[in-house]
């Protein structure tokens, strides 16, 4: 597989979503084994309203939708930047086979994207985060995982 190639694109859809003033400037492409570029995204967060408008999130729903699949086997993410926590979280969800990027959190940090603080905050015990977090009807909750595991025709992901 050509990286640069691919990683330039990622670049690309970075420098046009910014110049479009859709977001920030980030792109990210996801690309199958065979070569073929199955989704693209930038950043859409200001234009859309929508804090997880990331640009890895909509590569990735553009081509869930594409392949008319949840799972991402085999695939490879191109991203302009290295993931934020959140971007992260969805791409092991997504479960592809690796992932290349072009500038590191601290690129980002540079030009005013700290993602610092949240990292900071995951490892911390939940009642020592900044923002409250409570934990309620835990008895009901569960009655719905069971109903879950005990579910014969789930689709398992």
């Amino acid at each position: 597989m050509n990286d640069n190639k691919y990683i330039l694109r990622a670049i690309e859809l970075a420098r046009q979503g910014m110049e479009s003033n859709n977001g920030g400037p980030f792109g990210a492409i996801i690309v199958n084994d065979k070569g073929e570029i199955i989704g693209e995204g930038n950043n859409r967060v200001t234009s859309t309203n929508d804090p997880t408008a990331h640009a890895e999130v909509v590569a990735i729903r553009d081509a869930c939708k594409n392949i008319n699949d949840f799972q991402l086997e085999n695939c490879t993410i191109y991203t302009s930047c290295e993931p934020c926590p959140m971007c992260l979280g969805a791409i092991y969800w997504a479960r592809p086979a690796r992932i290349v990027y072009a500038c590191d959190r601290k690129d980002a940090a540079d030009i005013g994207f700290d993602d610092d603080h949240i990292y900071k905050e995951i490892p911390l015990p939940i009642n020592e985060r900044q923002i409250p977090t409570d934990q309620l009807c835990r008895i009901e909750g569960v009655e719905v995982f069971k109903s879950w595991a005990a579910k014969s025709d789930k689709t398992e992901y």
